[in-house]
């Protein structure tokens, strides 16, 4: 019998290499362990690998462990029992809101997921231009710089994206949308992230067009105009739909 604790660590293994507590590590971690259960390769009441495990086989901290398992009770998946660890659910919640393995060449359930993503992140923006902090401001500019400084250095800037798009959820202060925007992380963005990083060196020039979309974004947040935050965010997204389209085409055709 295959071991599934064996599985989860070869295929989450590859994650290793962001510092440990980063957010992103979380995200990457719950969404191979729901892979799993997904599959089937963990089944209803098995029991998941110990926090120690966790740790050990990742390189991870037990923040990031305990975050990725947080992740994971908040969508139905797996539930905690005192002593004994975790384990994947008898019957997964038939009312909790999932959204299963989808892949960037599924153009119809691509487009279902950024039609739900356009409303969110253009709230999220429309909210972050009014109730902004200085400190949220500060967390959004160094998102943006870094994906200058990436840019500037022919790297894809997956990282300050996510921080960028994070600070702005975080600038809300909503915890509901920010709660929904770390489960769309776990479950959704790797897709669109994917597809830009296996094509971004045959579209060089786009990441600067992608970085002037992100400068739109931060400038009407800055100055508190809610009505031009949420439409230059609603705008990028709709762009990033397009580039996701050519990118699949891309991926078909070669």
């Amino acid at each position: 019998m295959t071991d599934p604790h064996a599985t989860i660590n070869a295929t989450a293994t590859d994650t290793t290499s962001a510092p440990p507590g980063k957010p992103s590590l979380s995200a990457d971690l719950a969404k191979h362990i729901a892979e799993q259960i997904e599959r089937g390769v963990l089944a209803p009441g098995d029991r998941l690998p110990t926090e120690k495990v966790l740790v050990e086989t990742h390189g991870v901290s037990r923040a990031v462990v305990r975050e990725a398992i947080a992740r994971l009770k908040s969508q139905g998946l797996v539930n905690s029992q005192r002593g004994s660890g975790a384990f994947v659910n008898e019957k997964v919640q038939s009312s909790a809101f999932r959204i299963g393995s989808i892949s960037a060449l599924d153009s119809q359930e691509l487009e279902h997921i950024l039609e739900l993503m356009l409303s969110i992140e253009g709230t999220a923006a429309r909210l972050a231009a009014t109730r902004r902090t200085e400190d949220d401001l500060k967390r959004i500019r160094k998102g943006l710089i870094g994906m200058e400084y990436a840019i500037l250095n022919d790297q894809l800037g997956d990282d300050e994206d996510y921080a960028f798009h994070l600070a702005i959820v975080q600038a809300t202060h909503n915890p509901h949308l920010i709660a929904l925007n770390d489960y769309l992380e776990t479950s959704v963005r790797h897709v669109i992230r994917s597809a830009r990083r296996n094509t971004a060196q045959l579209y060089a020039q786009r990441m600067v067009a992608v970085q002037a979309e992100h400068q739109l974004i931060f400038q009407a947040i800055e100055a508190g105009d809610a009505p031009a935050a949420a439409a230059a965010a609603e705008a990028h997204l709709r762009y990033a739909a397009e580039r996701l389209r050519l990118y699949a085409s891309d991926d078909v055709t070669d």
